[in-house]
């Protein structure tokens, strides 16, 4: 089976998708400063009253098989001569405390708090042409189809834009777990994990490794802080002064300038302790701790305590790595699921405890689900699917779903405002296993996600004398049936 290299077409593809990417980040940096669109000829918008303070995204990246996890169909235990279009879910069905919802096994935790949220089985994603995950994540966190003439605002610094920190101290778009070097399509990565066009001051705070996000709120050990405060000051002097200023526009400068600040202020705040993860007691460590992932979740419950206004954590993306199973696919699904399934289980009840779940949007999602045999879009793309087929299993590392699907995929959401228990949309039960009742776009995702969080997905930004909306050219719809 052909699971792993890159053909010269993607390679092209790719190549041609990072020099418009250079190209859309190039023209960003002179732009003017971002202003509210306004037209004479419609009302002002009018934001919705926010169900959520907090929003957490989970973030599945590589592509996490809904069949395997939150979307079981008929179960095919591996053999010797499986025949693989019998091939539709690796793992067995396990029930959840909600009747009519099943998960998959491996997932019992997650199954243990079902009756806190809602299930999307209906999650679309658009045929992009090539199956490449960064053009996928760069849509599926800006809701924008790259490649753009402006670089798209992720949606946690919309958040932070439209709605301002919920803390004034604690950096309002925090992004944990995702390495930015030193990965595979690194480049691709930074281009989506970034404010934008709204500038450096609403972009993310990286914490790559929880376990070490407080160092990056601390002077440098043995420091006295008239000392620190001074070093602060003399290096915004000479960032100030650099002749690489040249290249951003006056708006991008101040950004950058004001980010600094607010970083200066959050290492000298009594704040700066939510980030440190040895302050809590050694059960609550051992609950969430499976890992990098686990103890981002972990990371994400005290600084949702402290008052962030958007984290996501993420598997991290690499390469066919974790959620981007391609070779031992069955063997890294259950690796991957033992990675999740305490913790985010965990953030929910710790949530619930705390009495932070009804004010904090929680979401599990992915950039795409996963096929055995087919990719894409079914009938779109006869030359992805051809490469997919083969005739019968031989051996165990070929056992998965390897095939990046982008026809029903499934997403979780707890809290903020959304219903208890309850299941929405369906895929078919047999190949191809597309969306069949109440397909729900990432454009309209999004817009219930704002909707939650209280912005109007017709908010709009002046960018190249047009408007830039929060979901595509304003017409984002919230499924209002999540809702309670």
């Amino acid at each position: 089976m052909n699971t792993e290299s890159e053909t010269e077409f993607e390679k092209e593809t790719r190549r041609e998708f990072l020099t418009r990417l250079s190209a859309a980040s190039l023209a960003t940096m002179g732009m003017g400063e971002p202003l509210l669109h306004a037209n004479a000829d419609h009302p002002p918008i009018e934001h919705p009253a926010p169900k959520a303070d907090t929003c957490i995204l989970l973030w599945m990246a590589g592509g996490m098989a809904a069949p395997d996890t939150f979307d079981p169909k008929r179960y095919s235990a591996f053999e010797d001569g499986l025949e693989v279009e019998k091939i539709l879910s690796t793992f067995p069905a396990i029930d959840t405390v909600v009747d009519n919802i099943k998960l998959t096994k491996g997932l019992e935790h997650i199954a243990g708090v079902m009756d806190r949220g809602t299930l999307i089985r209906s999650h679309i994603q658009a045929d992009l042409g090539s199956i490449l995950h960064s053009r996928h994540q760069y849509h599926w966190h800006t809701g924008y189809i790259p490649p753009l003439t402006v670089a798209a605002p992720h949606i946690g610094a919309w958040m932070a834009r439209v709605l301002g920190p919920k803390n004034p101290v604690i950096p309002p778009f925090i992004n944990i777990g995702q390495r930015l070097e030193g990965v595979g399509e690194k480049e691709e990565i930074k281009a989506y994990t970034t404010a934008g066009f709204f500038g450096t001051q609403y972009g993310p705070f990286n914490l790559p490794y929880p376990e070490h996000a407080s160092k990056s709120v601390r002077p440098p050990e043995g420091m006295q802080p008239g000392r620190f405060a001074n070093r602060f000051a003399h290096y915004r002097k000479l960032v100030d002064a650099s002749p690489h200023r040249e290249y951003l526009g006056d708006y991008r400068q101040e950004s950058m300038l004001k980010s600094m600040d607010d970083a200066h202020r959050l290492l000298t705040s009594k704040h700066k302790d939510a980030f440190d993860l040895s302050l809590e007691s050694k059960e609550s460590l051992a609950a969430y701790d499976t890992g990098r992932f686990g103890r981002g979740c972990l990371l994400a419950r005290r600084l949702t305590e402290a008052g962030a206004r958007f984290i996501e954590v993420s598997t991290e993306y690499i390469p066919f790595v974790h959620w981007d199973t391609h070779e031992n696919g069955h063997i890294t699904a259950e690796r991957m699921k033992s990675e999740i399934d305490r913790p985010i289980a965990r953030l929910i009840l710790d949530l619930e405890e705390r009495g932070l779940l009804d004010r904090t949007l929680v979401i599990v999602a992915s950039e795409f689900s996963r096929d055995m045999m087919i990719e894409g879009v079914p009938g779109s793309n006869a030359r992805d699917q051809s490469r997919a087929r083969t005739d019968k299993l031989r051996e165990m590392k070929h056992y998965g779903l390897h095939r990046h699907f982008t026809g029903g995929t499934s997403v979780a959401m707890f809290g903020g405002g959304v219903k208890k228990g309850f299941l929405y949309g369906r895929t078919a039960e047999e190949r191809p296993l597309v969306a069949i009742e109440n397909p729900v776009s990432i454009t309209d995702l999004h817009a219930t996600i704002y909707q939650a969080m209280g912005i109007n997905p017709k908010t709009a930004f002046d960018i190249e004398r047009r408007p830039f909306y929060a979901t595509l050219d304003g017409l984002g719809q919230p499924v209002k049936d999540l809702f309670s």
